[in-house]
């Protein structure tokens, strides 16, 4: 099997934003759920998920509050914002045109 595949830099915000807006979430189970929809190619590091949720949270595109998982154990839940649904438009946006040319380079014969 392959080792998971590091992130493009600059993809993080996107993938958690994408993930925060299906459900609110707590910081490991949106690294679970980024290597789980993406069939493990995808991995976040703790090293990178927390400093990325912190500066979300600072742009105010994202909110906190503390609550039970469901193990019982105190966790931070991230929720979207209306700033933040602007945000994840925005992004899709530019990862649609930076795909696409990506995507015409590759593939060009």
């Amino acid at each position: 099997m392959s080792r998971p595949t590091d992130l493009v830099q600059g993809t993080l915000d996107l993938l958690i934003l994408r993930i925060i807006a299906l459900e609110p979430s707590h910081g490991w189970a949106i690294a679970q759920r980024i290597k789980q929809m993406s069939n493990e190619v995808l991995q976040v590091q703790q090293g990178s998920l927390y400093p990325a949720l912190h500066r979300l949270e600072q742009n105010g595109w994202i909110e906190a509050e503390w609550k039970d998982s469901e193990t019982n154990r105190r966790a931070k839940y991230y929720t979207l914002t209306d700033a933040g649904r602007t945000r994840l438009a925005e992004e899709i946006a530019q990862w649609d045109r930076l795909s696409g040319a990506i995507n015409m380079v590759v593939r060009e014969a």
